[in-house]
Parts: C-alpha cells; structure tokens; sequence
C-alpha cells in the first residue's frame, strides 16, 4: 500500500493539507476548502425548500463524493437518502455509514450487477434501468445473493443520454420489473439534465415543463395498469423549484446546492437574482508563488486542482484581480495594479465544483478563519 495515502499517518503538507485548530493561512496549498457556516445554511435551505413543496430530497453524493458530507445532508438536511452515479462510489459512501442509496444510473456489467446485488444486502439500494435484458441480469444476481433491488425505470426527458422514450417502452419495463424475482418496480427517474446549467430562466423553465408533461403522462399510464410509483425523482440544483411544485415528482435529487461554483452563479431565477440565494461555501485555496511581471501573478492552482470544463475559476470577493489562464501546475492572474505578493492567499470558485472535488483527497473546513475539521473524499476515484 502506498505510505502516503489517507489511511497513512497524516503530515502536513505531504499527505493532508491541514490538521484541526490550524488558522486558515497556515493551510497548505493548493487545498479545497469549506466555509462551514455557508456549507450548513446551504444544507438547511434545502431542507426548508423541499418541505415547503411537500416532497422529499435524495441528496446526490456525485458532487462531494463524501460520506461525512452525505451523512449532514441526512441529519442536518432532512434528505432520505443519497444518490451516487456508480456502483463503487454507492459501496464507499455505504461503507461510510448512509444506509439508503440509489444508483443514479444504469448497471449493465456483470461484475458491478454483481456487487451491486451485494451491497442490497447492507443497505436499502435502488438502480435505474432502461434495458429489458437489463432486469433479467440483475433479477440473477439479487436471487444468488438472497437480496432485493428497487428500480426505477430512467426516462430520457430531453437531455439526450439514458433512458427509454416516455410512454409504453416505460411501461414494458415497469411489467417486467414487477414480474422479476427479487426486483422491485418502485417508480421513475426524470432526470432533465441538459437543462440544470441553462442560465436563462425561461429557457430553462420551458425544458423542465416539458420534461413534466411527458412524465405526468407516463405516471397516468402506470397507474391505469395498476403500477404504482412510490418514487418520481429527479431535479437539480438548477430546475428543482420546477418539478418541486410540479405535484408530479415527489423526489428531488439536488447536489451541487451545498457548493455552488462559478457556472451555477450565471444560473439565475425568475427575478434576475442567484437562484434561491445558495451561497458559495466550497473554494480551491490558492497561494502566489511568483511575481516577477508587471501586471501579472502566478499562483499555484493550475488544471491539476481544478476542472475547467465549465470555464474558469472567479476569485471570490475580489474584482481587482482575474484568473485568466491556468496550466497544469500554474494559474495566471491579472493584477493590473499590481496589488499581490508572494505568499498572498486567494480563494478560488471553481468553474465546475463535481469534477473539482475529484481531483482532491481532504477537504478543510473552516469556521472563524480556523481548521475545523478534514473530511477524506471518501469516493475520490470509485469510478467503477
């Protein structure tokens, strides 16, 4: 086993950024850091939204990838349960105590169905299907196992990529499921992805009401078979005030409302304002390491602390400064007046806060400029 990973004994500045009761300028960087205070109203603003519209929220571990964090989205947040995108990632945030998980996505190798019919066995699981072939193969594996698995039927409600059309290919699948030893029907997943970054209110809205509509339909046809759905989920951050009052979903599966990230900012409601007033709370802490340009610094978060699939990180708070170019160990900021020196500490809100977090082991919170804790990402590279 590798002598510097996180179950070693923790060094600062060689395998953990941090240690509790640090003061926030003596955190290494580059680290990924947690405002505690932002962090727990964000958690407490969702709860409040979802019991205002009467529905329950699966929150989406995909974008901290945290078992610490999923188990406050639970106590502190009212969420039901978590959702994960892959089998491994669902067996590490188990294995770190959440005991209500649903697979976000389809299973289709025969090893993960494997595993996945296993982790059944130590905690509530569900998976989304949208193959008929699909239900045979995971029916095999519970009944090997002596577990139970539920399903959702996944429909493709616009945003190009899994699930079957709404309608009947949903109820063929729904039969089947019901019909499957050791599987259980126990609903749809509606997930309109390709909408959730759409930063125009009516753009977006329009996508979602559409999404609606086709699953209304769909919930309609299933219960004049006699198809119950315990579970219409799907939403995100950026839609979920859509399907929350839709009185169709009755399950949002929300994520990236606990961080938000620059991209999310351009995401605005119906009056021009920050979508439901979520805060940035996560932030890549980042230190100048060089200063030798007039008009120019460098600090050390490059691609390699970050993702920039969604553009580029905002230095928080500051509008003297930009981050205009990164590479894989340097990220270029614009300093037109020439206001930063070496060792100044700037806090970065990453373009895309998912991917982000997947690049890092530790996050760091902090409360009152001070270390409060350091949470592993416990599913950083489940990939599986």
């Amino acid at each position: 086993m590798n002598a510097l990973n996180k179950t070693a004994t923790p060094v600062v500045g060689l395998n953990v950024p941090a240690a509790v009761g640090m003061s926030l300028e003596e955190v290494q960087t580059p680290a990924l850091i947690i405002d505690l205070d932002a962090f727990e109203r964000n958690v407490k603003r969702m709860r409040r939204f979802a019991e205002e519209m009467g529905v329950r929220h699966r929150a989406h571990a995909k974008t901290h990838k945290s078992a610490d964090i999923a188990l406050i989205q639970m106590e502190l947040g009212g969420a039901v349960g978590v959702c994960c995108q892959k089998v491994s990632e669902a067996e590490a945030i188990v294995a770190g105590g959440v005991r209500d998980v649903l697979v976000s996505n389809q299973v289709v190798d025969p090893v993960k169905i494997d595993r996945l019919a296993q982790l059944a066995g130590r905690a509530r699981t569900l998976v989304c299907v949208d193959d008929l072939g699909n239900v045979d193969d995971l029916s095999k594996a519970v009944q090997r196992h002596g577990t139970t698995i539920e399903c959702l039927v996944e429909i493709d409600c616009g945003a190009g990529r899994c699930g079957v059309q709404w309608g009947e290919p949903v109820i063929d699948l729904a039969r089947k499921i019901t019909a499957a030893p050791g599987l259980e029907f126990s609903g749809l997943q509606a997930y309109q992805g390709a909408a959730q970054h759409v930063h125009d209110y009516g753009e977006r809205k329009a996508k979602i009401e559409a999404a609606i509509s086709q699953v209304a339909a769909t919930v309609a046809m299933l219960n004049m078979e006699g198809l119950e759905c315990k579970i219409v989920g799907g939403a995100g951050t950026g839609s979920y005030y859509f399907e929350g009052t839709s009185g169709v979903y009755n399950e949002l599966q929300c994520g990236s409302y606990i961080f938000m990230d620059a991209d999310y900012q351009r995401v605005r409601d119906e009056d021009g304002d920050f979508i439901h007033a979520f805060e940035n709370s996560l932030f890549i802490w980042t230190s100048i390491m060089s200063k030798t340009k007039a008009g120019k610094a460098i600090c050390d978060a490059g691609l390699k602390a970050q993702s920039v699939d969604s553009g580029l990180p905002v230095i928080y708070g500051r509008d003297d400064v930009e981050y205009i170019k990164c590479s894989d160990e340097h990220g270029v900021i614009a300093d037109p007046g020439n206001v930063l020196k070496l060792n100044n500490k700037l806090k970065l809100v990453p373009g895309h806060c998912d991917p982000t977090c997947n690049v890092y082991d530790w996050y760091v919170g902090i409360r009152d400029s001070k270390v409060e804790c350091l949470w592993p990402v416990t599913a950083r590279g489940m990939a599986y």
